[in-house]
């Protein structure tokens, strides 16, 4: 099987079905963001690869089920209204999220001012996850008949980054860039 098949050359592409829309339909920009988040995901656990820290497993667990589940949700983004898809976000996934969170956060200082993205390269790379997934978020607004627990699980996620990225710059020793009001 070729991995070029230039059905998408005059700039449509498929939905799940077969149903051809534009490139720039809202469900394609909905789901080809959260491939986007995805792959920025990705990225920040490279980061972490060769490194050691208490929590490690349960962390890289944690992140196969978020990006396996991400690509759920992007199959359901990419299902025409009426249609059965084969993966579906439920309650129990943004629980989980939560639990995640709820867990690491016991471990982080409790957060009393902004703090600006940065710090480790995972860490950063996390920030960058996140605020790629607020406009998946954004993105799946635009589509009338979307799950709304696609929009729960997604606006979890980047909450679920945002803590996660605290809690890799933490285990790897990174101080948090705080904001400070009274900089110009």
């Amino acid at each position: 099987m070729k991995i070029y098949t230039k059905t998408g050359d005059k700039g449509e592409t498929s939905l799940v079905y077969g149903q051809r829309v534009p490139k720039s339909d809202a469900r394609v920009e909905a789901y080809g963001t959260c491939d986007e988040a995805n792959s920025q995901i990705g990225l920040a656990l490279s980061y972490v690869q060769n490194t050691h820290f208490d929590g490690k497993e349960e962390w890289e667990s944690s992140f196969h089920k978020i990006q396996t589940w991400l690509f759920h949700v992007g199959a359901e983004l990419a299902t025409p209204k009426g249609k059965k898809v084969g993966w579906t976000i439920e309650e129990e996934h943004i629980n989980e999220m939560e639990n995640q969170i709820d867990k690491w956060e016991k471990e982080l200082e409790p957060l009393r001012n902004f703090i600006l993205p940065g710090g480790h390269a995972s860490g950063a790379s996390l920030h960058v996850a996140r605020t790629i997934v607020r406009r998946a978020e954004r993105n799946t607004t635009l589509i009338g008949d979307a799950n709304p627990l696609v929009l729960s699980f997604l606006n979890r996620l980047s909450d679920f980054l945002f803590v996660a990225a605290r809690y890799i710059n933490y285990h790897m020793g990174e101080k948090e860039n705080i904001l400070h009001q009274d900089q110009k």
